[in-house]
């Protein structure tokens, strides 16, 4: 069976979609951009890097409500605007997750919502 994943500290999808589902073991986060806990309609400033702190923000508390943690990804996907940005959002990844770090695929794309220059979406087990 499948289940949305509510977090109430997370930000609600923009869309018609669920900020996360799990399906059995499986925890599946939902592309995230880093959207600004004051106001949810903007995008954190501070570039790539603070872009992909808060992501992780998001992520952390996500995977809270099903018990797991970042140590528990297996797998995640970056999307950035500008493979530029590849240095300083793995730099601060790096400090996130645990060794064995996650499987990783970075995809350059030419356009996020709302003008984010990073997303996110990771796969977890439990």
């Amino acid at each position: 069976m499948k289940y949305s994943i509510n977090a109430p500290q997370a930000p609600e999808a923009p869309g018609a979609y669920s900020m996360g589902t799990t399906a059995g073991r499986l925890i599946f986060t939902a592309g995230q951009i880093a959207l600004d806990p004051t106001d949810p309609s903007k995008v954190v400033s501070g570039g790539a890097r603070a872009e992909v702190e808060r992501i992780i923000e998001i992520i952390t508390i996500l995977l809270a409500e099903c018990g797991c943690t970042l140590s528990d990804v297996a797998k995640s996907t970056l999307y950035l605007t500008n493979l530029n940005d590849l240095g300083a959002v793995e730099e601060a990844i790096s400090r996130h997750f645990v060794t064995p770090a996650p499987a990783l695929s970075v995809v350059e794309v030419t356009r996020l919502p709302r003008g984010a220059l990073v997303e996110m979406d990771c796969i977890a087990c439990r």
